[in-house]
Protein backbone atom coordinates (compact mmCIF):
# COMPACT_ATOMS: atom_id res chain seq x y z
CA UNK A 1 0.00 0.00 0.00
CA UNK A 2 1.22 3.56 -0.90
CA UNK A 3 1.07 6.24 1.70
CA UNK A 4 0.48 9.78 0.60
CA UNK A 5 0.54 13.00 2.56
CA UNK A 6 -0.63 15.95 1.82
CA UNK A 7 1.37 18.95 3.16
CA UNK A 8 0.44 22.28 3.26
CA UNK A 9 2.77 25.26 3.61
CA UNK A 10 0.50 28.00 5.94
CA UNK A 11 2.12 31.50 5.45
CA UNK A 12 2.53 33.08 8.83
CA UNK A 13 0.30 35.58 10.52
CA UNK A 14 1.63 37.53 12.93
CA UNK A 15 -1.05 39.62 15.99
CA UNK A 16 -4.17 37.89 17.41
CA UNK A 17 -7.24 37.12 14.91
CA UNK A 18 -10.49 38.44 15.71
CA UNK A 19 -13.04 35.93 15.50
CA UNK A 20 -16.46 37.17 13.12
CA UNK A 21 -19.43 37.28 15.07
CA UNK A 22 -20.98 34.08 12.82
CA UNK A 23 -17.63 31.91 13.68
CA UNK A 24 -18.85 32.29 16.58
CA UNK A 25 -22.50 31.10 16.63
CA UNK A 26 -23.84 28.24 16.33
CA UNK A 27 -22.71 25.31 13.66
CA UNK A 28 -26.10 25.43 12.07
CA UNK A 29 -26.15 29.21 12.41
CA UNK A 30 -22.50 28.81 10.69
CA UNK A 31 -23.95 26.33 7.77
CA UNK A 32 -26.74 28.61 6.84
CA UNK A 33 -24.41 31.20 6.30
CA UNK A 34 -21.64 30.13 4.38
CA UNK A 35 -24.36 28.19 2.41
CA UNK A 36 -25.42 31.57 1.62
CA UNK A 37 -21.83 32.99 0.86
CA UNK A 38 -21.76 30.14 -1.84
CA UNK A 39 -24.64 30.55 -3.10
CA UNK A 40 -24.64 33.22 -6.73
CA UNK A 41 -27.70 36.03 -7.12
CA UNK A 42 -30.15 33.47 -9.25
CA UNK A 43 -29.69 31.26 -6.06
CA UNK A 44 -30.79 33.81 -3.67
CA UNK A 45 -33.58 35.33 -5.98
CA UNK A 46 -35.06 31.80 -6.01
CA UNK A 47 -34.65 31.22 -2.31
CA UNK A 48 -35.97 34.73 -1.16
CA UNK A 49 -39.00 33.61 -3.89
CA UNK A 50 -39.33 30.76 -2.48
CA UNK A 51 -39.62 31.77 1.16
CA UNK A 52 -41.83 34.74 0.37
CA UNK A 53 -44.05 32.09 -1.83
CA UNK A 54 -44.31 29.98 1.17
CA UNK A 55 -45.02 32.49 3.54
CA UNK A 56 -48.17 33.85 1.85
CA UNK A 57 -49.19 30.67 1.44
CA UNK A 58 -49.22 30.02 4.63
CA UNK A 59 -50.90 32.99 6.08
CA UNK A 60 -53.28 32.32 3.29
CA UNK A 61 -53.73 28.50 4.44
CA UNK A 62 -54.04 29.79 8.21
CA UNK A 63 -56.53 32.62 7.54
CA UNK A 64 -58.78 30.04 5.85
CA UNK A 65 -58.08 27.35 8.72
CA UNK A 66 -58.99 30.43 11.49
CA UNK A 67 -61.89 31.49 9.38
CA UNK A 68 -65.31 30.69 10.95
CA UNK A 69 -67.86 28.46 8.61
CA UNK A 70 -70.42 30.45 7.16
CA UNK A 71 -73.98 29.46 7.02
CA UNK A 72 -76.55 31.36 5.01
CA UNK A 73 -78.61 33.77 6.71
CA UNK A 74 -81.04 35.01 4.13
CA UNK A 75 -80.94 34.89 -0.10
CA UNK A 76 -83.16 36.14 -3.00
CA UNK A 77 -83.49 39.76 -0.92
CA UNK A 78 -84.14 42.53 -2.84
CA UNK A 79 -81.52 46.01 -2.70
CA UNK A 80 -83.54 47.87 0.51
CA UNK A 81 -84.48 44.19 2.55
CA UNK A 82 -80.37 43.53 2.62
CA UNK A 83 -79.46 46.75 2.85
CA UNK A 84 -81.33 46.96 6.29
CA UNK A 85 -80.43 43.62 6.87
CA UNK A 86 -76.42 44.40 6.74
CA UNK A 87 -77.28 47.57 8.53
CA UNK A 88 -78.49 45.80 11.63
CA UNK A 89 -75.67 42.87 11.54
CA UNK A 90 -73.07 45.87 10.90
CA UNK A 91 -74.85 47.40 14.67
CA UNK A 92 -74.52 44.44 16.51
CA UNK A 93 -70.86 43.63 14.93
CA UNK A 94 -71.54 40.39 13.70
CA UNK A 95 -69.33 39.47 10.78
CA UNK A 96 -71.00 38.48 7.64
CA UNK A 97 -70.02 37.88 3.84
CA UNK A 98 -71.83 38.46 0.55
CA UNK A 99 -72.47 35.89 -2.25
CA UNK A 100 -74.65 38.09 -4.93
CA UNK A 101 -78.12 38.10 -2.86
CA UNK A 102 -77.23 35.81 -0.05
CA UNK A 103 -75.98 36.77 3.50
CA UNK A 104 -74.01 34.20 5.20
CA UNK A 105 -73.13 34.42 8.83
CA UNK A 106 -71.10 32.28 11.26
CA UNK A 107 -73.07 29.23 11.87
CA UNK A 108 -73.39 29.45 15.87
CA UNK A 109 -75.23 32.84 15.32
CA UNK A 110 -77.23 31.81 12.07
CA UNK A 111 -80.16 31.05 14.23
CA UNK A 112 -79.96 34.05 17.29
CA UNK A 113 -79.88 36.26 13.90
CA UNK A 114 -82.48 35.16 12.71
CA UNK A 115 -85.24 35.21 15.81
CA UNK A 116 -83.24 38.72 16.87
CA UNK A 117 -83.95 40.10 12.98
CA UNK A 118 -87.58 38.67 12.93
CA UNK A 119 -88.18 40.64 16.37
CA UNK A 120 -87.25 43.61 14.47
CA UNK A 121 -89.04 43.31 11.48
CA UNK A 122 -86.41 42.36 9.25
CA UNK A 123 -86.19 41.59 6.13
CA UNK A 124 -89.05 43.29 5.00
CA UNK A 125 -91.26 40.92 3.33
CA UNK A 126 -92.71 42.41 0.29
CA UNK A 127 -94.06 46.14 0.24
CA UNK A 128 -95.50 47.97 2.79
CA UNK A 129 -98.90 47.74 3.93
CA UNK A 130 -101.15 49.42 6.49
CA UNK A 131 -98.34 50.85 8.47
CA UNK A 132 -98.30 53.33 5.94
CA UNK A 133 -101.90 54.38 7.66
CA UNK A 134 -100.16 55.39 11.00
CA UNK A 135 -97.54 58.12 8.69
CA UNK A 136 -101.04 59.96 8.41
CA UNK A 137 -102.16 62.42 10.25
CA UNK A 138 -105.21 64.41 10.57
CA UNK A 139 -104.13 67.81 9.37
CA UNK A 140 -103.31 68.47 5.54
CA UNK A 141 -104.60 64.36 4.99
CA UNK A 142 -107.11 64.90 2.16
CA UNK A 143 -109.46 62.42 0.85
CA UNK A 144 -107.73 61.59 -2.16
CA UNK A 145 -104.57 61.32 -0.25
CA UNK A 146 -105.88 58.88 2.03
CA UNK A 147 -107.86 57.00 -0.73
CA UNK A 148 -104.43 56.00 -2.40
CA UNK A 149 -102.62 55.18 0.77
CA UNK A 150 -105.22 53.17 2.00
CA UNK A 151 -105.61 51.07 -1.52
CA UNK A 152 -101.72 50.96 -1.74
CA UNK A 153 -101.66 49.63 1.77
CA UNK A 154 -104.35 47.49 0.85
CA UNK A 155 -101.61 45.92 -2.22
CA UNK A 156 -99.53 45.44 0.31
CA UNK A 157 -100.97 43.20 2.93
CA UNK A 158 -102.25 41.52 0.04
CA UNK A 159 -98.79 41.47 -1.45
CA UNK A 160 -97.73 39.62 2.11
CA UNK A 161 -100.61 37.20 2.43
CA UNK A 162 -99.47 35.61 -1.38
CA UNK A 163 -95.81 35.65 -0.39
CA UNK A 164 -96.72 33.31 2.56
CA UNK A 165 -97.52 30.60 0.25
CA UNK A 166 -94.15 28.25 0.12
CA UNK A 167 -94.33 28.17 -3.65
CA UNK A 168 -94.24 31.93 -4.32
CA UNK A 169 -90.65 34.02 -4.83
CA UNK A 170 -92.50 37.41 -5.38
CA UNK A 171 -95.92 38.96 -5.77
CA UNK A 172 -97.38 42.55 -6.57
CA UNK A 173 -100.92 43.22 -6.32
CA UNK A 174 -102.61 46.14 -8.58
CA UNK A 175 -106.35 47.37 -7.51
CA UNK A 176 -108.06 49.55 -10.17
CA UNK A 177 -110.80 50.83 -7.74
CA UNK A 178 -112.88 53.77 -9.82
CA UNK A 179 -114.24 56.97 -7.80
CA UNK A 180 -118.32 57.26 -7.76
CA UNK A 181 -119.00 59.71 -9.99
CA UNK A 182 -123.16 61.14 -10.38
CA UNK A 183 -125.48 59.99 -13.17
CA UNK A 184 -122.74 56.32 -13.15
CA UNK A 185 -125.18 53.43 -11.86
CA UNK A 186 -122.44 50.95 -11.42
CA UNK A 187 -118.55 50.70 -11.16
CA UNK A 188 -116.52 47.45 -11.03
CA UNK A 189 -113.43 46.88 -10.01
CA UNK A 190 -110.94 45.21 -11.49
CA UNK A 191 -107.63 44.27 -10.17
CA UNK A 192 -104.17 41.99 -11.42
CA UNK A 193 -102.12 39.74 -9.62
CA UNK A 194 -98.17 39.17 -10.96
CA UNK A 195 -96.94 36.06 -9.24
CA UNK A 196 -92.95 34.37 -9.14
CA UNK A 197 -92.77 31.10 -8.50
CA UNK A 198 -90.00 29.75 -6.89
CA UNK A 199 -89.11 26.54 -8.26
CA UNK A 200 -90.48 27.03 -12.12
CA UNK A 201 -93.95 28.61 -13.33
CA UNK A 202 -97.11 28.97 -11.05
CA UNK A 203 -99.43 25.73 -11.09
CA UNK A 204 -103.28 27.22 -11.87
CA UNK A 205 -104.05 25.63 -8.40
CA UNK A 206 -102.29 29.00 -6.89
CA UNK A 207 -103.24 31.18 -9.19
CA UNK A 208 -107.12 30.65 -8.63
CA UNK A 209 -106.01 31.02 -4.94
CA UNK A 210 -104.62 34.31 -6.22
CA UNK A 211 -107.83 35.67 -7.58
CA UNK A 212 -110.29 34.46 -5.02
CA UNK A 213 -108.02 35.85 -2.22
CA UNK A 214 -108.26 39.26 -3.68
CA UNK A 215 -111.67 38.53 -4.98
CA UNK A 216 -112.76 38.60 -1.23
CA UNK A 217 -110.66 40.77 -0.32
CA UNK A 218 -112.05 43.85 -2.05
CA UNK A 219 -115.76 44.68 -1.73
CA UNK A 220 -117.32 44.63 -5.26
CA UNK A 221 -114.76 42.82 -6.71
CA UNK A 222 -115.77 39.75 -8.76
CA UNK A 223 -112.85 36.97 -9.44
CA UNK A 224 -113.97 37.12 -12.37
CA UNK A 225 -112.01 40.46 -13.16
CA UNK A 226 -109.52 39.30 -11.22
CA UNK A 227 -106.01 38.75 -14.08
CA UNK A 228 -103.41 36.64 -12.80
CA UNK A 229 -100.03 36.88 -14.31
CA UNK A 230 -96.83 34.63 -14.11
CA UNK A 231 -93.65 36.17 -14.44
CA UNK A 232 -92.16 33.25 -16.73
CA UNK A 233 -95.44 31.66 -18.52
CA UNK A 234 -97.55 34.70 -19.31
CA UNK A 235 -101.22 35.27 -18.61
CA UNK A 236 -102.70 32.63 -16.39
CA UNK A 237 -105.62 33.55 -15.68
CA UNK A 238 -107.61 36.32 -18.19
CA UNK A 239 -110.38 38.95 -17.12
CA UNK A 240 -113.84 36.88 -17.99
CA UNK A 241 -112.31 33.90 -18.11
CA UNK A 242 -114.28 31.35 -16.13
CA UNK A 243 -112.47 29.34 -13.98
CA UNK A 244 -113.79 26.23 -13.84
CA UNK A 245 -113.45 25.60 -17.61
CA UNK A 246 -110.10 26.24 -16.58
CA UNK A 247 -110.33 22.99 -13.84
CA UNK A 248 -112.00 21.01 -16.34
CA UNK A 249 -109.13 21.28 -19.06
CA UNK A 250 -106.41 19.97 -15.96
CA UNK A 251 -109.01 17.45 -14.26
CA UNK A 252 -108.88 15.76 -17.27
CA UNK A 253 -104.86 14.70 -17.33
CA UNK A 254 -104.77 14.48 -12.84
CA UNK A 255 -107.59 11.55 -13.16
CA UNK A 256 -105.51 9.69 -15.75
CA UNK A 257 -102.48 10.05 -13.60
CA UNK A 258 -104.51 8.79 -10.17
CA UNK A 259 -106.08 5.95 -11.92
CA UNK A 260 -103.15 4.94 -13.57
CA UNK A 261 -101.17 4.22 -10.87
CA UNK A 262 -104.02 2.17 -8.60
CA UNK A 263 -104.08 -0.25 -11.85
CA UNK A 264 -100.27 -0.32 -11.48
CA UNK A 265 -100.26 -1.16 -8.64
CA UNK A 266 -102.89 -3.42 -9.01
CA UNK A 267 -101.41 -5.14 -11.67
CA UNK A 268 -98.24 -5.43 -9.96
CA UNK A 269 -99.86 -7.63 -6.76
CA UNK A 270 -100.69 -9.94 -9.29
CA UNK A 271 -97.82 -10.30 -12.46
CA UNK A 272 -95.07 -8.50 -10.56
CA UNK A 273 -93.14 -5.12 -10.58
CA UNK A 274 -92.19 -4.39 -14.17
CA UNK A 275 -94.91 -6.56 -16.26
CA UNK A 276 -97.30 -4.97 -16.54
CA UNK A 277 -98.02 -1.09 -18.77
CA UNK A 278 -100.92 0.51 -18.23
CA UNK A 279 -102.03 3.27 -20.05
CA UNK A 280 -105.48 5.85 -19.05
CA UNK A 281 -107.26 8.59 -20.70
CA UNK A 282 -110.11 10.69 -19.49
CA UNK A 283 -112.11 12.22 -21.61
CA UNK A 284 -113.83 15.43 -19.46
CA UNK A 285 -116.68 17.86 -20.18
CA UNK A 286 -115.65 21.23 -21.02
CA UNK A 287 -118.98 23.11 -21.12
CA UNK A 288 -121.66 23.76 -18.32
CA UNK A 289 -125.39 22.40 -18.84
CA UNK A 290 -128.61 22.96 -17.19
CA UNK A 291 -131.28 20.26 -18.11
CA UNK A 292 -134.44 20.92 -17.03
CA UNK A 293 -137.37 18.55 -17.48
CA UNK A 294 -141.41 18.49 -16.42
CA UNK A 295 -143.39 15.33 -16.65
CA UNK A 296 -147.27 15.75 -16.78
CA UNK A 297 -149.38 12.47 -16.54
CA UNK A 298 -152.82 13.32 -17.98
CA UNK A 299 -154.50 9.99 -16.61
CA UNK A 300 -154.06 10.78 -12.75
CA UNK A 301 -156.19 13.39 -11.27
CA UNK A 302 -156.45 13.88 -7.95
CA UNK A 303 -158.80 16.57 -6.18
CA UNK A 304 -156.07 19.54 -3.98
CA UNK A 305 -159.55 21.07 -2.91
CA UNK A 306 -162.90 21.75 -2.44
CA UNK A 307 -165.41 24.72 -2.15
CA UNK A 308 -169.03 24.77 -1.02
CA UNK A 309 -171.35 27.65 -0.68
CA UNK A 310 -175.03 26.90 0.21
CA UNK A 311 -177.61 30.15 0.43
CA UNK A 312 -181.56 30.10 2.01
CA UNK A 313 -183.91 33.19 1.40
CA UNK A 314 -187.02 32.88 2.75
CA UNK A 315 -189.85 36.36 2.23
CA UNK A 316 -193.24 36.28 3.83
CA UNK A 317 -196.39 38.76 3.22
CA UNK A 318 -194.26 41.52 1.46
CA UNK A 319 -195.79 43.82 -1.59
CA UNK A 320 -194.01 43.89 -4.63
CA UNK A 321 -192.65 47.39 -4.70
CA UNK A 322 -192.27 49.39 -7.53
CA UNK A 323 -190.06 48.46 -10.32
CA UNK A 324 -189.14 49.24 -14.04
CA UNK A 325 -192.12 47.04 -15.30
CA UNK A 326 -194.55 49.08 -13.63
CA UNK A 327 -193.72 51.89 -15.25
CA UNK A 328 -194.07 50.58 -18.99
CA UNK A 329 -197.40 50.62 -20.95
CA UNK A 330 -198.42 47.08 -20.32
CA UNK A 331 -198.05 47.34 -16.79
CA UNK A 332 -201.50 47.47 -15.82
CA UNK A 333 -202.43 43.71 -17.86
CA UNK A 334 -199.58 42.25 -15.59
CA UNK A 335 -201.54 40.75 -12.95
CA UNK A 336 -200.20 41.90 -9.01
CA UNK A 337 -198.80 38.77 -7.43
CA UNK A 338 -200.57 38.61 -4.19
CA UNK A 339 -198.56 38.79 -0.86
CA UNK A 340 -197.42 35.35 0.47
CA UNK A 341 -194.70 33.58 1.72
CA UNK A 342 -191.41 32.53 -0.80
CA UNK A 343 -188.36 30.32 -0.12
CA UNK A 344 -185.21 30.71 -2.05
CA UNK A 345 -182.32 27.89 -2.03
CA UNK A 346 -178.69 28.77 -3.71
CA UNK A 347 -176.12 25.89 -3.63
CA UNK A 348 -172.49 26.34 -5.24
CA UNK A 349 -169.33 23.87 -4.71
CA UNK A 350 -165.78 24.41 -6.61
CA UNK A 351 -163.34 21.28 -6.66
CA UNK A 352 -159.72 21.74 -7.93
CA UNK A 353 -158.06 19.00 -9.55
CA UNK A 354 -154.18 18.30 -9.85
CA UNK A 355 -152.49 16.26 -12.53
CA UNK A 356 -149.59 14.18 -11.76
CA UNK A 357 -146.30 16.41 -12.54
CA UNK A 358 -142.29 15.71 -12.16
CA UNK A 359 -140.02 18.04 -12.42
CA UNK A 360 -136.35 17.73 -12.85
CA UNK A 361 -133.48 19.72 -13.10
CA UNK A 362 -129.83 18.63 -13.73
CA UNK A 363 -126.51 20.76 -13.91
CA UNK A 364 -123.47 19.42 -15.75
CA UNK A 365 -120.61 21.33 -14.68
CA UNK A 366 -116.94 21.73 -16.33
CA UNK A 367 -114.77 18.43 -15.09
CA UNK A 368 -117.17 15.80 -15.22
CA UNK A 369 -115.95 12.38 -16.32
CA UNK A 370 -117.45 11.70 -20.33
CA UNK A 371 -115.56 8.79 -21.16
CA UNK A 372 -112.73 6.78 -19.20
CA UNK A 373 -110.51 4.30 -21.53
CA UNK A 374 -108.25 1.70 -20.30
CA UNK A 375 -105.59 -0.47 -21.92
CA UNK A 376 -103.79 -2.51 -20.00
CA UNK A 377 -100.98 -4.82 -21.86
CA UNK A 378 -99.43 -7.50 -19.11
CA UNK A 379 -96.26 -10.02 -19.86
CA UNK A 380 -97.28 -13.46 -20.26
CA UNK A 381 -95.68 -16.65 -18.24
CA UNK A 382 -91.73 -17.87 -18.80
CA UNK A 383 -90.59 -20.98 -17.87
CA UNK A 384 -87.27 -22.46 -17.50
CA UNK A 385 -86.16 -25.69 -18.37
CA UNK A 386 -83.92 -27.81 -16.85
CA UNK A 387 -81.28 -27.35 -19.76
CA UNK A 388 -81.53 -23.85 -19.25
CA UNK A 389 -83.90 -23.40 -21.93
CA UNK A 390 -86.61 -20.27 -21.48
CA UNK A 391 -89.61 -20.46 -22.88
CA UNK A 392 -93.15 -17.93 -23.03
CA UNK A 393 -96.52 -18.86 -23.39
CA UNK A 394 -99.29 -16.13 -22.92
CA UNK A 395 -101.48 -15.82 -19.90
CA UNK A 396 -104.64 -17.94 -20.15
CA UNK A 397 -107.99 -16.42 -21.11
CA UNK A 398 -109.60 -16.96 -17.35
CA UNK A 399 -106.61 -14.99 -16.26
CA UNK A 400 -107.33 -12.16 -18.58
CA UNK A 401 -110.93 -11.93 -17.91
CA UNK A 402 -110.52 -11.62 -14.20
CA UNK A 403 -107.99 -9.34 -14.59
CA UNK A 404 -109.90 -6.76 -16.43
CA UNK A 405 -112.88 -7.38 -14.06
CA UNK A 406 -110.45 -6.24 -11.27
CA UNK A 407 -109.91 -3.14 -13.73
CA UNK A 408 -113.60 -2.13 -14.60
CA UNK A 409 -113.96 -2.60 -10.40
CA UNK A 410 -111.07 -0.38 -10.10
CA UNK A 411 -111.86 2.60 -12.47
CA UNK A 412 -116.00 2.75 -11.44
CA UNK A 413 -116.87 0.75 -15.47
CA UNK A 414 -119.71 2.62 -16.74
CA UNK A 415 -121.20 0.88 -20.30
CA UNK A 416 -123.77 4.01 -20.17
CA UNK A 417 -120.80 6.45 -20.63
CA UNK A 418 -118.93 4.78 -23.13
CA UNK A 419 -116.58 3.46 -21.00
CA UNK A 420 -113.61 0.69 -22.85
CA UNK A 421 -111.08 -1.59 -20.85
CA UNK A 422 -108.69 -3.74 -23.10
CA UNK A 423 -106.88 -6.09 -21.44
CA UNK A 424 -104.18 -8.40 -23.44
CA UNK A 425 -101.20 -10.67 -23.20
CA UNK A 426 -98.31 -9.67 -25.07
CA UNK A 427 -94.47 -10.91 -25.07
CA UNK A 428 -92.22 -8.37 -23.60
CA UNK A 429 -89.10 -7.12 -25.69
CA UNK A 430 -86.47 -6.23 -22.87
CA UNK A 431 -84.79 -2.65 -24.04
CA UNK A 432 -81.51 -3.05 -25.30
CA UNK A 433 -78.30 -1.47 -23.14
CA UNK A 434 -76.69 1.35 -24.21
CA UNK A 435 -73.70 2.43 -23.00
CA UNK A 436 -72.07 1.98 -19.92
CA UNK A 437 -72.85 1.72 -16.01
CA UNK A 438 -71.73 5.04 -14.51
CA UNK A 439 -69.65 3.70 -11.87
CA UNK A 440 -68.78 6.32 -8.62
CA UNK A 441 -65.01 7.83 -8.60
CA UNK A 442 -62.54 8.04 -6.33
CA UNK A 443 -63.95 11.67 -5.85
CA UNK A 444 -67.53 10.66 -4.92
CA UNK A 445 -66.31 7.86 -2.56
CA UNK A 446 -64.36 9.99 -0.40
CA UNK A 447 -66.63 12.84 -0.47
CA UNK A 448 -64.52 15.32 -1.39
CA UNK A 449 -65.58 18.62 -2.66
CA UNK A 450 -63.76 21.41 -4.72
CA UNK A 451 -62.40 23.29 -2.10
CA UNK A 452 -60.88 20.97 -0.19
CA UNK A 453 -58.79 19.14 -2.84
CA UNK A 454 -57.52 22.58 -3.93
CA UNK A 455 -56.25 23.11 -0.22
CA UNK A 456 -54.88 19.65 -0.42
CA UNK A 457 -53.34 20.30 -3.69
CA UNK A 458 -51.93 24.03 -1.91
CA UNK A 459 -50.76 22.55 1.29
CA UNK A 460 -49.07 19.29 -0.86
CA UNK A 461 -47.03 22.22 -3.30
CA UNK A 462 -46.11 24.05 -0.29
CA UNK A 463 -44.44 21.38 1.25
CA UNK A 464 -42.79 20.26 -2.00
CA UNK A 465 -41.18 23.86 -2.71
CA UNK A 466 -40.21 24.10 1.31
CA UNK A 467 -38.30 20.52 1.20
CA UNK A 468 -36.57 21.51 -2.20
CA UNK A 469 -35.67 25.05 -1.64
CA UNK A 470 -35.91 25.68 1.80
CA UNK A 471 -35.35 22.63 3.82
CA UNK A 472 -32.62 20.85 1.55
CA UNK A 473 -29.88 23.78 1.94
CA UNK A 474 -30.46 24.18 5.31
CA UNK A 475 -30.18 20.27 6.38
CA UNK A 476 -27.32 19.62 3.97
CA UNK A 477 -24.41 19.09 6.39
CA UNK A 478 -20.62 17.86 6.44
CA UNK A 479 -19.82 14.63 7.90
CA UNK A 480 -18.32 14.41 11.61
CA UNK A 481 -14.51 13.55 11.04
CA UNK A 482 -13.15 10.64 12.03
CA UNK A 483 -10.09 10.86 14.67
CA UNK A 484 -8.47 8.32 13.11
CA UNK A 485 -8.31 9.22 9.63
CA UNK A 486 -5.86 11.25 8.51
CA UNK A 487 -5.00 14.44 6.78
CA UNK A 488 -6.64 14.08 3.59
CA UNK A 489 -9.45 12.48 4.87
CA UNK A 490 -9.87 15.35 7.16
CA UNK A 491 -9.69 17.48 4.13
CA UNK A 492 -12.54 15.20 2.38
CA UNK A 493 -14.64 15.09 5.45
CA UNK A 494 -14.20 19.42 5.58
CA UNK A 495 -14.21 20.14 1.93
CA UNK A 496 -17.91 19.50 1.18
CA UNK A 497 -19.11 21.98 4.20
CA UNK A 498 -17.03 24.40 3.73
CA UNK A 499 -15.81 24.96 0.68
CA UNK A 500 -18.86 25.31 -1.16
CA UNK A 501 -17.79 27.91 -2.66
CA UNK A 502 -14.70 26.28 -3.88
CA UNK A 503 -16.04 23.79 -6.06
CA UNK A 504 -12.77 22.50 -7.68
CA UNK A 505 -10.69 22.28 -4.38
CA UNK A 506 -13.50 19.91 -3.06
CA UNK A 507 -13.61 17.76 -6.07
CA UNK A 508 -9.93 17.50 -5.93
CA UNK A 509 -9.93 16.78 -2.54
CA UNK A 510 -12.95 13.86 -2.92
CA UNK A 511 -10.47 12.32 -5.72
CA UNK A 512 -7.48 12.35 -4.05
CA UNK A 513 -8.56 11.03 -0.31
CA UNK A 514 -10.09 8.30 -2.43
CA UNK A 515 -7.13 7.34 -3.99
CA UNK A 516 -5.37 7.08 -0.65
CA UNK A 517 -6.78 3.19 0.08
CA UNK A 518 -6.08 2.41 -3.63
CA UNK A 519 -3.02 1.27 -5.13
CA UNK A 520 -0.64 3.62 -6.59
CA UNK A 521 -0.93 4.38 -9.87
CA UNK A 522 -0.26 7.45 -12.62
CA UNK A 523 -3.88 7.92 -12.48
CA UNK A 524 -3.70 8.47 -8.76
CA UNK A 525 -0.81 10.69 -9.05
CA UNK A 526 -2.23 12.99 -11.48
CA UNK A 527 -5.17 13.04 -9.36
CA UNK A 528 -2.59 13.90 -6.36
CA UNK A 529 -1.30 16.71 -8.75
CA UNK A 530 -4.58 18.31 -9.50
CA UNK A 531 -5.42 18.82 -5.54
CA UNK A 532 -1.53 20.78 -5.39
CA UNK A 533 -2.69 23.01 -8.17
CA UNK A 534 -5.80 23.39 -6.71
CA UNK A 535 -4.46 24.67 -3.59
CA UNK A 536 -1.72 26.63 -4.54
CA UNK A 537 -4.14 28.88 -6.69
CA UNK A 538 -5.82 29.43 -3.90
CA UNK A 539 -4.46 29.35 -1.12
CA UNK A 540 -6.21 32.15 1.19
CA UNK A 541 -9.55 29.96 0.85
CA UNK A 542 -7.36 26.78 1.95
CA UNK A 543 -6.14 28.55 4.58
CA UNK A 544 -9.61 29.82 5.71
CA UNK A 545 -10.80 26.32 5.39
CA UNK A 546 -8.07 24.77 7.24
CA UNK A 547 -8.39 27.64 10.05
CA UNK A 548 -12.31 26.90 10.29
CA UNK A 549 -11.80 23.58 10.60
CA UNK A 550 -8.65 23.18 13.41
CA UNK A 551 -11.08 26.05 15.40
CA UNK A 552 -14.02 24.18 14.85
CA UNK A 553 -12.01 21.71 16.70
CA UNK A 554 -11.04 23.43 19.40
CA UNK A 555 -13.98 24.49 20.43
CA UNK A 556 -15.69 20.93 20.54
CA UNK A 557 -12.48 20.06 22.98
CA UNK A 558 -13.12 23.45 24.87
CA UNK A 559 -16.75 22.18 25.49
CA UNK A 560 -15.96 18.58 26.16
CA UNK A 561 -13.57 20.28 28.77
CA UNK A 562 -16.37 22.26 30.08
CA UNK A 563 -18.98 19.58 30.19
Amino acid sequence: MLSVTCRISLPERRGTRTVPRHERAPRPVQRLVSSWAAMDNRQRAVLILAVAGFAVVLAWLVRVATQPSMSLLYAGLDGPAAAEVIAALDARGVAYRLDGTAIYVPDGERDRLRLALAGEGLPATGPAGYELLDNLSGFGTTSEMFDATYWRAKEGELARTLLAEPGIRAARVHIANPPRRPFQRDVVPTASVTLTGRAGPVDMARAEAARHLVASAVAGLAPEQVTVIDAVAGVLLRPGEDSPARRALDAGPDRAAEIKGKLERLMAARVGEGKAVVEVTVETVMESETISERVIDPDSRVAVATDSQEKSETAEGTTPGLTIASNLPDAAKTEATPPGKRNATETRERTNFEVSEVRRERVRMPGDVKKIAVAVLVDGIETIAADGTRSWAPRPAEELAELETLVKAAIGFNAERGDVVTVSSLEFTPPPELGTVAEPGLGARLALNAMTLIQLGVLALVALVLGLFVLRPLLRAAPAPDPDAGPEDEIEAAAPGLLEGSEDIAAASMEASQEILEPASAESERRRMKLREAVESRAEESVEVLRNWLESDRSEEEEEAVA
